[in-house]
């Protein structure tokens, strides 16, 4: 299965308690085909007492989201698209079903890789 979602991309939420609510990816949990969005499906997470936190207490945290529940953004009209591959110039990348612009910002990318090795 290609990756439709990546690290960094920002996507909706299409469907449970957040339905609606936006954010970015901060990680990826491949095993369990699930996301980990900014400010989504926030959880208590409890600490036990300890010398960096005397009295104990509760932070809130991101839980993961399964990968069928989010959709990418399209970056031309900014609401939520499939996603489909297509190979340009020799090179594959993710393309919005919605409006045919191009997820992936693959050149800016290889211009930043071509950049680190001139500086060497």
């Amino acid at each position: 299965m290609g990756k439709r979602i990546r690290t960094g991309d920002m996507v909706a939420i299409i469907s449970g308690d957040d339905r609606g609510k936006r954010g970015r990816v901060l990680r990826l949990v491949t095993e369990k085909n699930r996301v980990v969005v900014e400010g989504v499906n926030l959880v208590y997470k409890h600490l036990r007492k300890s010398q960096q936190n005397p009295n104990g207490g509760r932070i809130r945290r991101e839980a993961p989201v399964h990968l069928s529940n989010v959709m990418p953004i399209d970056p031309e009209d900014n609401k939520p698209t499939r996603v489909t591959m297509r190979v340009e110039g020799g090179e594959k990348g993710r393309v919005s079903r919605r409006t045919g612009a191009a997820l992936d910002a693959s050149a800016g990318r290889k211009a930043g890789k071509a950049a680190e090795g001139e500086k060497e």
